[in-house]
């Protein structure tokens, strides 16, 4: 029987436009006990939202509202009007914990319906806004909110309840960037930013950096694919460095693709990192930043002492040799504590292959189940046995199966020796 508290309706592919289309999907379903709903890969209207708003305004126990997904093909008139009434009727959610409303295409024009939700509902733990096409204008828009929301918090003598954003592949660029950093600031919260693809640049990866330096219970940090570094000029390395001494819990950081040194230099970061800023450091991520022999000496020397709880190290695409010793060094520790280094692109599609080979195992594993199950049930069908019956052999408890040694010691005991 399907979970009562859990309404899911993902990745169904409906186009649910009016109330009629959605309330099918609504009416077996109390809402005062809802815990979660989930509605992504759907696409929903203006009255479809404004049928659903209705409902969701009774979930008074609701903690996580995933709306990721939820307006392929609407259009740009449509979106402002369905966002909001969504967005309202979760205002007053004070159960709330996570809210995602990933790949959505809000661009800067459709953002404004969601401020107050941001700004006044200040339970939510969990913000997931991933590949809306915010820009910079949108994305200082939603970072806004999220500041003022932390000063009426503190207004009312309360700590932010805010940990976790994840805000990538939104285009925000310098022209937001500020503005989030003094987001991360006034919250001071948060344990989780990730904050990739997003062309922020040297000036804007400063302000950042000296933003969550605020925020002292940082674990994870994911800046993928935003620029350090312009010209050879580092102010932004030397900000980053300057702030890894903040996050004495820092557990993942990820800045591949980063442009963290200038003509194979060893950056200040590393130096930083090698020195045991970071004592908690588990899974360090440096793809693809110009990284020479000097950056993986300086790694090797310091993996039983600085980075002695390293356990995954990725430097692939950097200027690698094949038999470089300090590679060799840091491949050797980490395998001996039962890590990895991946320093050649053959290592990652390795262990990529290796999760698909699991993932596809346990998929066909269960389809086998289903299958078998299935076959069991066609086979009292078509052999006549009533549905109702059915249904009661599916509900009594199964025997458990016989064991052979059993059988084989009653054989025994009845062989006589003449």
């Amino acid at each position: 029987m399907a979970n009562p508290k859990i309404l899911s309706l993902h990745g169904r592919g409906l186009k649910l436009d009016t109330r009629a289309d959605i309330e099918p999907y609504l009416k077996d379903f109390d809402p005062t006990i809802l815990e979660e709903v989930h509605f992504g890969g759907n696409t929903i209207g203006v009255d479809a939202s404004l049928a659903l708003a209705e409902f969701l305004s009774k979930a008074h126990a609701l903690k996580v509202a995933n709306f990721a997904d939820i307006f392929t093909g609407r259009l740009i008139s449509e979106i402002p009007l369905a966002l909001q009434a969504i967005c309202d009727a979760l205002i007053d959610k004070t159960s709330l914990v996570e809210i995602n409303l990933s790949d959505n295409a809000f661009g800067g024009r459709s953002v404004e319906p969601m401020v107050p939700f941001l700004t006044n509902n200040r339970s939510f733990q969990i913000l997931r806004l991933n590949n809306n096409g915010l820009g910079p204008a949108g994305g200082a828009v939603i970072a806004n909110a999220l500041r003022q929301s932390a000063l009426l918090s503190k207004a009312e003598g309360k700590r932010s309840n805010l940990r976790v954003v994840i805000c990538g592949r939104n285009r925000l660029e310098n022209g937001s960037a500020e503005a989030w950093a003094e987001a991360f600031a006034a919250h001071g919260t948060l344990e989780e930013v990730r904050m990739v693809q997003n062309g922020i640049r040297m000036e804007g990866i400063t302000h950042l950096a000296r933003g969550l330096a605020q925020n002292p219970n940082i674990q994870h940090i994911d800046l993928q694919d935003n620029t350090f570094t312009v010209d050879g000029e580092l102010s932004g390395v030397a900000a980053w460095t300057e702030a890894l001494d903040s996050w004495p819990h820092l557990h993942t950081l990820n800045l591949s693709d980063c442009v963290l040194s200038a003509d194979g230099e060893v950056p200040t970061l590393i130096e930083s990192l090698a020195k045991g800023s970071n004592p908690k450091l588990h899974t360090l991520q440096l793809q693809n930043n110009n990284l020479e022999t000097q950056s993986f000496a300086v790694l090797s020397n310091a993996i039983s002492q600085g980075l002695k709880n390293l356990m995954a190290l990725e430097l692939q695409w950097n200027d690698v040799e094949e038999d470089d010793e300090h590679l060799e060094n840091l491949a050797l520790s980490l395998k001996q504590r039962g890590g990895k280094l991946f320093a050649s692109d053959e290592e990652e599609e390795e262990e990529e292959k290796e999760i698909e080979k699991e993932e596809e195992a346990e998929e066909a594993e269960e389809i086998e189940k289903e299958a078998r199950e299935m076959d069991e049930e066609a086979k009292k069908v078509s052999a006549g046995v009533p549905e109702e019956r059915l249904k009661e052999e599916e509900a009594a408890p199964k025997p458990k199966p016989k064991d052979t040694t059993d059988d084989l010691a009653d054989l025994l005991s009845k062989v006589e020796i003449r």
